[in-house]
């Protein structure tokens, strides 16, 4: 079914019919509002960065705001696929996104897992209605934008495809490569407003959707994807204007960066993305902040009808990006490396009474941790096994920790954080391994692997990795 709004078209999938049972009388079932954003690193306000995002700034304010989270593969496909069943990327069989050319829908997690039950599935068989609205699972953007592309329709009672005025208007996109975006770097200034493009037209119809669930007085699972900042980084002027170029200051490389050594850790990098000048380097990062805070705009539209409806306080909040995101850091673009600034994640939860609200959690979270901690905070079990853990403790606590470690891979390589360290080994070490020593040095300018006084660390955190592999 698809509807035509004032700024775009929406296409309604709605699956197969499930009977809403309400809640017992005297029992409350939190709603669960679950927003993610595209590509997204933790350049917020309210992470330090200079960027503004008054309203996930707002949102943190009455919620935890988890300062170290990390995505279990900095891909799109692989991550969401992660978090969304609670497995590790090993476990989901999901380590690329659909290849051009080839199946659009595999690799597909119920490929390896086909009895899965999936976050939004857990709340759906549970009695609450079950919604998406735009990107929660893999969509290759911006071309699949307006359809349903990697979806799973057995995670849905409802799903939403908006499609606004960027997925229309290529031809006017600035590129690396000319008539190429979702993979090159690429951005426009666009004139229309935000209501036109799919962001704005997704916020409006969560909206809808919230005001339907509050007169119908049903729990809900509403799932509200936005595609911004993901390549092409097209926002309305007005965001750009807030960003001059002049302002933005490029970041410096380490000797290793120049080397590019070892070799396989800058692997994601692009010829078309070391050739840009560095007046491209700052208008595209201009175009990621003003993507970004366009999307923060969004965000804010339906936190305000949240507050409107009287549903905040019934409703678990989740905002969080599907993994990290370079912006000329280490001479790299977008993700796919195990850098820091590619595996770390915002993560904000803002949890009803929770005593921590407001607080700042230091500990190491993974975004797989969000399943069980979702299903936990609604007294929900899952049928099957997961691979992280609640964060329940460090909602009432910000000085309690899950977990000493955090797990990143991509393609041959493996990373793993702990409190201090960040180790990386590339093809089981042959390729060459990193080691950072995040607190005294936190943009990974050296790298001490190699160092005998590092010897003993090397030698814990590769048995480490050796354990995750297996």
């Amino acid at each position: 079914m698809k509807i035509r709004l004032a700024g775009g078209l929406l296409t309604l999938m709605i699956a197969a019919a499930v009977v809403w049972t309400p809640a017992p009388v005297g029992a409350a079932r939190l709603n669960v509002l679950f927003l993610i954003a595209d590509d997204l690193n933790a350049d917020l306000g309210v992470y330090g960065a200079p960027v503004r995002s008054p309203n996930i700034d707002r949102l943190a304010a009455r919620g935890v705001r988890f300062e170290r989270a990390y995505a279990q593969y900095p891909l799109c496909s692989p991550s969401r696929s992660s978090l969304l069943t609670g497995r590790r990327p090993n476990a989901t069989g999901v380590l690329a996104n659909p290849a051009a050319g080839k199946n659009p829908m595999s690799p597909h997690f119920r490929e390896r897992l086909p009895d899965a039950v999936t976050l939004p599935q857990l709340f759906r068989n549970n009695g609450w209605f079950s919604a998406r609205i735009g990107k929660l699972y893999h969509y290759g953007v911006p071309n699949d934008i307006g359809t349903s592309s990697l979806d799973d329709y057995r995670s849905w009672d409802l799903a939403i495809n908006p499609r606004g005025r960027d997925r229309d208007i290529h031809d006017r996109i600035f590129s690396l490569t000319p008539g190429q975006f979702g993979g090159v770097v690429s951005w426009l200034a666009d004139d229309g407003p935000d209501e036109e493009h799919t962001d704005g037209i997704a916020a409006r119809e969560a909206v809808r959707q919230l005001e339907r669930f509050k007169s119908r007085g049903q729990p809900f699972f509403l799932g509200v994807g936005f595609y911004r900042p993901h390549t092409p980084y097209v926002a309305p002027k007005a965001y750009f204007d807030r960003y001059p170029t002049k302002d933005i200051a490029l970041p410096p490389l380490s000797d290793h960066d120049r080397s590019r050594t070892p070799a396989a850790a800058y692997g994601s990098s692009r010829k078309d993305q070391d050739s840009m000048t560095d007046d491209q380097r700052r208008e595209a990062i201009q175009a990621y902040r003003a993507s970004t805070t366009f999307m923060d705009a969004q965000v804010g539209y339906v936190l305000d009808a949240l507050d409107r409806l009287g549903l905040a306080d019934t409703t678990i909040v989740v905002f969080t990006s599907d993994h990290g995101y370079h912006l000329a850091d280490h001479g790299l673009w977008q993700k796919m490396s195990l850098f820091e600034r590619s595996a770390r994640v915002p993560l904000i939860i803002a949890m009803p009474g929770a005593k921590a609200n407001g607080k700042v959690a230091r500990g190491l979270v993974e975004l797989v941790d969000l399943y069980p901690t979702l299903a936990s905070l609604a007294g929900l079990n899952a049928p099957g096994p997961l691979d992280g853990v609640s964060l329940a403790p460090m909602l009432n606590d910000t000085a309690a920790t899950v977990k000493d470690a955090a797990f990143t891979q991509v393609r041959n390589g493996y990373a793993v954080r702990t409190d201090r360290w960040r180790y990386i080994e590339w093809a089981a070490g042959e390729q060459g391994t990193q080691l950072y020593d995040m607190e005294r040095d936190p943009t990974e300018m050296t790298n001490v692997a190699d160092d005998p006084k590092h010897a003993a660390t090397v030698n814990d955190l590769r048995a480490r990795v050796a354990a995750y592999r297996q």
